[in-house]
């Protein structure tokens, strides 16, 4: 089992940057690939990135391609997303998940464990 915890979520203007870290426990962390989704009040829960257990693969959903990165430290336990260049659409709950399947899916329901988010708001 894998337990995540997000951190690094705030209040920022448009424009800002944030860099969001998930601390995975367990021995298994660099079996998973990771991935990133987010929830705006009122909205579905949305895929966001995604990354490979090696870090050699990823994805991003189109509305975040080239402003976002995803990356991630075995050795730590811990994936990242860099946000640049913030927008207010970006506000929302981000939330790292783990896939023991190594998909790389943007499918909500191919993710196995889940963190309880961090607050990302964007003023403009």
């Amino acid at each position: 089992q894998v337990q995540l915890v997000e951190s690094g979520g705030g209040l920022v203007q448009a424009g800002a940057s944030l860099r969001l870290s998930c601390a995975a426990s367990g021995r298994t962390f660099s079996r998973y690939a990771m991935g990133w989704f987010r929830q705006a009040p009122g909205k579905e829960r949305e895929f966001v990135a995604a990354i490979s257990w090696s870090g050699s693969t990823t994805r991003y959903a189109d509305s975040v391609k080239g402003r976002f990165t995803i990356s991630r430290e075995n050795a730590k336990n811990t994936v990242y997303l860099q946000m640049n260049s913030l927008k207010p659409e970006d506000t929302a709950v981000y939330y790292c998940a783990a896939d023991q399947s190594s998909l790389l899916s943007d499918n909500k329901y191919e993710y196995d464990y889940w963190g309880q988010g961090t607050r990302v708001t964007v003023s403009s």
